[in-house]
């Protein structure tokens, strides 16, 4: 089994965010898939689908970005999985807007929805699939930035990179981690 989890915060308030990029690339992936996450379960909203033959466990953790790694850990006691079976989404502030880039572990890079999975796992060796939102302009908070909405001119590239993070959460699970760098690690 596969579990692919995207990072965000739960409610209206932030439902449109950049910190958001990874709930609205879950929900992109389980638009396609025909599917909704309708359980409420591993302190998140999850369900289990197919992809490519392979069960796959979505999940969008409800307690957070900060403590994220409390559903993260839940999913991988319960389900009895590894961390190398884990796909995170989340957003990315070091890659400019719209960019999508497949990796395996790391560290947080101050990153507190990693830090807190790396926390409650017990190890940074887990793929993520990274959503460029790009850095804030100087003088700009970086919180209150990934807090934001995007402005109506970045609402495209968006909309595009969410679809291709989408895009390579699948690939990962249907082609793996290599061939899934190799498609969506492109400049």
């Amino acid at each position: 089994m596969k579990i692919i989890i995207g990072l965000g915060n739960p409610g209206r308030k932030y439902e449109h965010t950049r910190h958001n990029a990874g709930f609205m690339a879950v929900d992109e992936l389980a638009r396609g898939l025909r599917f909704a996450l309708s359980q409420e379960k591993y302190h998140a909203l999850a369900g289990k689908v197919r992809i490519g033959g392979t069960d796959v466990l979505l999940a969008k953790p409800q307690t957070y970005m900060n403590d994220s790694g409390r559903s993260a850990g839940a999913i991988l006691r319960y389900t009895y999985a590894k961390p190398a079976d884990l796909i995170v989404v989340h957003d990315e502030l070091d890659l400019p807007l719209g960019a999508v880039r497949v990796k395996s572990g790391g560290g947080h890079g101050g990153h507190n929805g990693l830090r807190s999975i790396i926390e409650h796992i017990g190890s940074p060796d887990f793929i993520r699939v990274r959503v460029g939102i790009g850095r804030p302009e100087p003088g700009i908070d970086a919180a209150a930035y990934v807090l934001s909405a995007f402005r109506p001119e970045e609402r495209a590239a968006a909309a595009e990179a969410i679809a291709r993070a989408a895009e390579a959460s699948k690939a990962v699970v249907i082609d793996g981690l290599i061939r899934a760098m190799n498609s969506f690690n492109k400049k």
